[in-house]
């Protein structure tokens, strides 16, 4: 809508365009940064500016708002909260809002409604791992963009190890989406009152009403305390999965990590209907058994029961059998799952890992193992001098939120960061840590370990967002003795929304490259002294990532619009000279693709699928060949999902069910496929005649590179999820060594010829 007299020209320098909306804190406008690209700016309103209660949850918000500024969330552009009219830009999100959508077309179904599911509790899972609870999830706080659902408006989301506003304690929230401790006791709210929030937002969405809908917002707000969700509408195995989110007392709801598991284990006629792009009945089947299994039997593990045959959406036998006294509703299969959630995910992890070692055992041709038993590594390397097997613990700056480390190897050292730790020196004979430099502010998903060199570790610093105002990431570098800082640097982060890899910094040599916390050049230091070597601005109009090929340096740029939008459909790729920083000839690529490793004398890049604006896996390969600035294509035999990843000239593809697919990295074609007991594994890591590969839960796999034959398997070692997707290898090998890093900071080692067995 157009802008009404008295509406502002521009706010904090932001010519407006036009009114986006209005309500009861502040007003909308769509506005335009200095390089044409589109913002949201919240206006609060004047009779709120001089009320010190309200300024000081606006604060939070906008602190809020940049802690989770990510790939569900609307990224944080510029703030004054503080200003006589207090304000906040934000990346503008073109799409309906999801009250919008069903008021317009009513209820969702199928892989529509699937999507926005598993989008909702991926938001949540980012946000809540950055210590944030939002506290009004509600339909007008979803936009329905066209690269998924983004959660807004955070104007009562507080830092979940913070005590909330004491003022006055008002109730504040919608009460046909808050969570019953809401509205007894606002203040003692975590992030399981968001997981109650998604639930009743799901069921609005598959039934375009709540579960608590009454006549008035007191009757609501009693019932949502009080009576039983109102869940017949809801297709029966969504229910299943909902109803636990609807626990009256939080320590019954799952959270948000462990919703995801179960949504993504759901097949699309779950939500009722089969969306053709969604693959239809037989899509996913793998995990649709997993399903079918722990919403029929007990939490005991037991093999995978056959698969019934497909059934109609409507038929809820498949979703909710029959209990033994002989009972059969969906709100039953709801109930039980209720009641055990917790021992269903480890009964549905400890099926998908019987299944997967059953596939390897009797699957044949290319992917299975032709029958024959693991067979053990014989690798030829050295072990670190005193090397016993051993485990530990890196405590990092938040103790709270537990994060996964990366680590490299240089001369007899471990080196290890990510998340709450800078880097940390450890023994790689005995695990001892030597010294460990820790990161005050909240673990950034992704961002791990810069690298080393022979005398200097380059680590992230995430900064307390209660600290001082500072950068808010910096690249940091370390003595490798002693872990003494030795320089620092403020970081940009826009490496993901380019090449779809988290990399705002590479070590090259002996110089340290970086993005400057303004995302408008490049940055070499020397990696020692800190001494600025060179700058190269990035060409005009484009957002650039440096990219790793081999002993080279390229860049990968995209234009404004592109990374603001619907993510690089036409990257660019340019040499990068590491001596001088000299910039070569743009090449364009046919995106979206995403680079994955070098192999002869060429950058090779993966194509992602997409589905509508859902990305499906990838279907295609295009390498670089930097000497030549030529680009050739290929394309794969069909749409595979997983983690990529290279090692020694083939790419690697791990999925979250187990299975893994090698592919040529010159023509594309697939070498062979095998399924192992690894859900959600990153990798690869190679060494000894083995690849590697390992789940954010510990357990590792080794299979020959030649034929993708399982050499053997470990057991899980710590409490992570599995069915995770993107993460960098969490296996680094050095001789025989071979170490592992894990969920909750955890790091591992043992010998590769003596590797712990699966039980």
């Amino acid at each position: 809508m157009s802008l009404r007299g008295g509406d502002p020209a521009e706010i904090g320098g932001y010519p407006l365009e036009e009114r986006l909306g209005s309500g009861g804190m502040g007003t909308v406008f769509l506005a335009r940064t200095s390089s044409g690209r589109p913002v949201a700016i919240k206006l609060i309103h004047q009779h709120f500016a001089g009320d010190d209660e309200f300024r000081i949850r606006f604060r939070q918000e906008v602190a809020a708002a940049r802690r989770v500024s990510g790939a569900f969330t609307a990224a944080v552009v510029d703030a004054a909260p503080e200003a006589e009219q207090p304000w906040m830009a934000t990346t503008y999100i073109e799409g309906p809002t999801l009250a919008q959508r069903i008021a317009e077309g009513g209820p969702l179904g199928g892989a529509e409604l699937r999507r926005l599911a598993i989008g909702l509790a991926e938001a949540l899972r980012d946000i809540h791992r950055v210590g944030v609870v939002h506290r009004d999830l509600k339909p007008s706080n979803v936009v329905l963009s066209p690269e998924g659902p983004r959660v807004i408006d955070f104007g009562i989301s507080r830092a979940a190890d913070q005590e909330t506003l004491t003022m006055t304690g008002r109730v504040i929230g919608t009460p046909p989406f808050m969570s019953p401790e809401q509205l007894r006791a606002p203040r003692g709210v975590g992030p399981r009152s968001d997981v109650f929030s998604l639930g009743t937002l799901l069921v609005y969405a598959a039934t375009g009403r709540g579960p608590f809908d009454a006549d008035s917002p007191y009757m609501t707000a009693y019932q949502v305390v009080h009576e039983e969700p109102s869940l017949d509408a809801v297709p029966p195995v969504l229910r299943a999965v909902v109803e636990p989110c609807l626990g009256k007392e939080p320590e019954e709801r799952p959270s948000a990590d462990e919703l995801l598991v179960l949504l993504r284990d759901l097949p699309a006629d779950g939500f009722g209907g089969v969306d053709p792009a969604s693959g239809g009945p037989g899509a996913g089947r793998t995990r649709d058994m997993v399903t079918q299994h722990h919403l029929e039997t007990p939490a005991t593990p037991s093999p995978a029961p056959a698969l019934p045959a497909a059934s109609k959406p409507s038929d809820p036998a498949p979703a909710a059998p029959a209990p033994s006294d002989g009972g059969s509703t969906g709100a039953s299969a709801g109930g039980r799952l209720r009641s055990r959630w917790r021992p269903v995910l480890a009964a549905a992890v400890a099926v998908a890992a019987i299944g997967g070692g059953v596939a390897a055992l009797t699957a044949g041709g290319g992917d299975g193992d032709g029958g024959g038993g693991p067979a053990p590594a014989v690798p030829g390397g050295t072990l670190p001098a005193g090397f016993e097997p051993w485990r530990t613990t890196v405590l990092g700056g938040r103790e709270d939120i537990p994060d996964e480390l990366r680590c490299v190897t240089r001369q007899e050292a471990l080196f290890c960061g990510g998340g709450g730790v800078v880097a940390s020196r450890v023994d790689p004979g005995d695990g001892t840590q030597v010294w460990t430099v820790k990161s005050p502010g909240v673990p950034t998903q992704g961002m791990h370990l810069v690298g080393a060199t022979d005398d200097t570790v380059v680590g992230y610093r995430i900064a307390d967002q209660d600290a001082p105002q500072g950068p808010p990431e910096e690249v940091v570098a370390l003595d490798a003795d002693s872990g003494e800082e030795l320089w620092s640097t403020p970081s940009g982060a826009q490496s993901t929304a380019v090449t779809g890899r988290t990399r705002d910094a590479v070590v090259a040599g002996s110089a340290v490259v970086t993005v400057d916390s303004s995302n408008s050049r490049f940055e070499a230091r020397d990696a020692r002294s800190g001494e600025v070597a060179w700058t190269a601005p990035f060409p005009e109009g484009t957002q650039c990532a440096p990219v790793p090929d081999g002993p080279r340096l390229l860049a990968m740029c995209a234009t404004d619009a592109e990374v603001d939008g619907l993510g690089p459909r036409r990257p660019t790729l340019r040499t990068l000279d590491p001596g001088s920083g000299e910039l070569g000839a743009a090449v364009e690529v046919e995106g979206p693709v995403e680079p994955v490793g070098g192999a002869g004398g060429s950058l090779v890049l993966l194509s992602p699928h997409y589905e509508g604006a859902a990305r499906t896996g990838y279907d295609g390969l295009a390498r670089f060949d930097p000497a030549s600035g030529k680009v050739t294509y290929s394309r794969l035999d069909k749409v595979y999902d997983g983690t990529p990843g290279m090692a020694d000239g083939t790419v690697y593809l791990s999925g979250r069910t187990g299975l893994v697919t090698a592919f040529d990295s010159a023509t594309g074609r697939k070498r062979w496929a095998r399924q192992t007991g690894v859900e959600g594994a990153s990798g690869p890591a190679t060494g000894d005649g083995a690849v590697y590969f390992s789940s954010a839960s510990g357990r590792v796999v080794a299979l020959s590179p030649d034929d993708g034959k399982t050499l053997w398997a470990t057991d899980p070692r710590a409490d992570g999820l599995t069915g995770q997707e993107g993460a960098s290898p969490r296996v680094t090998v050095a001789g025989r060594a071979v170490f592992v890093a894990a969920a909750e900071n955890t790091l591992f080692a043992f010998d590769a010829g003596k590797p712990p067995r699966a039980h």
